[in-house]
């Protein structure tokens, strides 16, 4: 129970998001495109492109913009990778964020980090994958890349 001199905690909005994106993987090197953003402390956090889904867009047509407009790569939809999701709280908001993630084959285009979004970009051996992502959900995701690219030959 709050004190009087605490003030009552302000109930905040829940809201829904959905995004889209996925590991982009180049068949040949066996090496996938991550990017890189720093998070509110500085420190750079590699982790797989994706973004929001926009309005008559499906959660595909989203995965490949978004991995092309963070790495540069057009990429080319495998399979679905899985989907995760989180909560978080904005500063006025608790967002519930709904991720869909595909394995893509990268079918053009080139390496790059020109999104204002994006710190850096790297192709990254499938095997050093769950070394480099930052987040657990998104190495778990990772790690099932090598048996669907195999499936899908």
């Amino acid at each position: 129970m709050p004190s009087e001199t605490t003030p009552p905690r302000r109930r905040l909005k829940a809201v829904e998001e959905h995004s889209a994106g996925g590991l982009v993987v180049d068949r040949d090197t066996l090496r996938a495109a991550l990017i890189a953003r720093r998070d509110r402390r500085g420190r750079l956090l590699w982790s797989l492109p994706k973004g929001h889904i926009e309005d008559g867009e499906s959660a595909v047509q989203a995965a490949l913009r978004e991995v092309e407009e963070e790495t540069g790569i057009v990429g080319r939809v495998l399979a679905p990778l899985g989907v995760i999701d989180y909560w978080f709280t904005a500063p006025d908001r608790r967002v519930h964020k709904t991720v869909h993630h595909y394995l893509m084959e990268a079918a053009g285009g080139d390496l790059s980090d020109e999104d204002i979004e994006v710190e850096a970009v790297a192709w990254v051996p499938l095997g050093a994958l769950s070394a480099r992502l930052a987040y657990p959900d998104e190495r778990r995701l990772a790690v099932r890349a090598p048996e669907l690219l195999a499936d899908s030959a």
